[in-house]
């Protein structure tokens, strides 16, 4: 017995340590559930889901609702982006410089952070939250894990400062009456096709 204790102790603190372990990721594709007052009442809402594809220095994220369809491509090597959407037949298709892109998340600016301390589990990986307020008195209740640290941002304004992959995450305005929250329901680390990031040339009315 007393040879074997060690050897289980040793096991253990190395499953410890490996857990706590954080993982660089290049290239996966994370499907989020979308939930809250406003998704129960609000018809482009109703039944969308969110899909965030991250490969290299790349970022995609798509909305896809019943009509409609919105996609947004970070590039986090130029600090550009790109903004597609589709309603009904209808397709745009918006371009910001890095100076451009900066404007349009103006909001984020001045934002403060409260780490709370409070953790929960998705999809395995434990989450600790970050609430995020806004000057305007918008918040953002965030759940992120430290386990996995992505290559590219979703949108580097919307989620400064935060230390840990966004798994879920709370809108809710100045009156915190009506919220969205998109939680992470799925996470895949095959390679995302370079596809997903290619800007198209045709077929959309370039707005700006």
């Amino acid at each position: 017995m007393r040879s074997i204790l060690p050897l289980f102790l040793l096991a253990f603190c190395l499953k410890t340590v490996i857990a706590q372990r954080s993982m660089m990721i290049g290239d996966c594709t994370v499907t989020y559930k979308i939930s809250g007052s406003d998704a129960a009442t609000d018809n482009n809402l109703k039944g969308a889901a969110k899909i965030l594809y991250i490969k290299g220095k790349m970022a995609r994220a798509d909305m896809i609702g019943t009509n409609y369809k919105q996609s947004v491509i970070y590039d986090n090597s130029s600090a550009t982006a790109v903004i597609l959407k589709e309603i009904g037949t209808e397709k745009y298709m918006s371009t910001y410089s890095a100076a451009e892109w900066k404007k349009e998340n103006k909001s984020f600016e001045g934002q403060t952070i409260n780490f709370t301390g409070d953790t929960k589990i998705i999809l395995g990986y434990e989450c600790r939250k970050a609430i995020v307020t806004l000057k305007d008195g918008t918040y953002y209740n965030i759940y992120y894990t430290e386990a996995i640290k992505p290559t590219a941002c979703e949108n580097p304004f919307h989620f400064k400062e935060i230390p840990g992959f966004v798994l879920e995450y709370e809108t809710g305005g100045p009156n915190r009456a009506s919220k969205i929250t998109y939680t992470a329901a799925m996470i895949n680390f095959d390679p995302v096709p370079a596809s997903k990031f290619e800007i198209p040339t045709s077929g959309y009315r370039v707005l700006k």
